[in-house]
């Protein structure tokens, strides 16, 4: 799914069978798993609090949200164009810009609000994630 219907096709079923970053689909699915499982040890909850986004500076969390303003973009595009193979390519830089951001920024931390954009901004993630993973027909695990 991840080419064009006129590129030739070679499917390694070795990589196919990897637990690893080797797997696009296992990539994808880490990243939906990681995220459900920092939701639940914040044991964090739909709040009609305000969050201030503005605290998000750091390059790895405005990559994240560039990646997340895309999402309807490329449904919109794939719709259009019959382009499927845009999904599954968005999919995996969705999953590569949150291990991005979840390797430079810590998302639990003693700044309350800080951790509170972090955690709807990984919300947002795990959302637009499992929507397209559903778009590919593609479970979208909570525990790996």
């Amino acid at each position: 799914m991840q080419k064009s219907a006129d590129t030739h096709l070679n499917f390694d079923i070795s990589v196919a069978k990897e637990h690893s970053e080797k797997n696009p689909v296992y990539y994808v699915q880490y990243a939906h798993a990681r995220i459900c499982s920092i939701l639940k040890k914040s044991k964090h909850k739909t709040q009609k609090s305000k969050v201030n986004f503005r605290l998000l500076e750091h390059p790895s969390e405005l990559a994240l949200v560039k990646q997340l303003i895309r999402f309807p973009e490329v449904i919109e595009d794939t719709a259009k164009n019959y382009q499927v193979q845009r999904v599954p390519q968005y999919a995996i830089d969705l999953a590569e810009s949150f291990h991005k951001f979840y390797q430079e920024c810590q998302v639990i931390s003693d700044d309350k609000e800080l951790t509170k954009a972090r955690l709807s901004l990984i919300l947002a993630t795990q959302v637009v994630l499992k929507n397209t993973l559903n778009l590919m027909g593609i479970s979208a695990p909570e525990k790996m």
